[in-house]
């Protein structure tokens, strides 16, 4: 991507989006406990953009303050981590994985890792679940799908969901 790149994100139910111009700054994977926890997951990718080029585009964030130093913002109604901020800084982080386009911002570092799992080199010798597209489950989850979807729209809910 070109330094005007433009990025956009939000959570999971559409109600906070986001937009970024530029590259993320430093995009890594953090492996400590507050970033684990406030994932719910085992690490947490996270990369920075200059407030000057970063706006919420709808909705509001709910803040945690996980220390005196950083506030985590999250969606109020779905519960998705979008934000690692320290208020008094130039720049705010946002969760990669909650980018449109994840895919497009390959983390450079990671951080923390005396939290890292000790099995995380053994994930590629774990066996793979076959892809069952056909599956009936597959369908009735394709077919009431509530997710918002990878891009902005101007309105959500959209279709009358609620």
């Amino acid at each position: 991507m070109t330094a005007g790149a433009s990025h956009s994100g939000g959570c999971q139910c559409g109600a906070v989006r986001y937009r970024a111009s530029g590259e993320p700054g430093y995009p890594h994977v953090c492996h400590c406990r507050m970033c684990q926890k406030a994932a719910g997951n085992y690490f947490l990718p996270l990369g920075s953009f200059m407030r000057v080029d970063f706006a919420i585009t709808r909705g509001e964030p709910k803040w945690f303050r996980s220390s005196d130093l950083v506030r985590r913002g999250f969606c109020g109604d779905c519960g998705t981590p979008l934000f690692y901020d320290i208020p008094e800084a130039d720049s705010v982080n946002i969760t990669l994985g909650s980018l449109d386009e994840p895919d497009a911002v390959k983390p450079v570092m990671q951080s923390n890792t005396g939290r890292k799992m000790s099995w995380f080199h053994a994930l590629d010798t774990l066996p793979v679940e076959p892809d069952d597209e056909s599956s009936e489950r597959e369908g009735a989850i394709a077919a009431s799908n509530h997710q918002h979807p990878d891009h902005d729209t101007s309105h959500w809910p959209s279709g009358g969901q609620t």
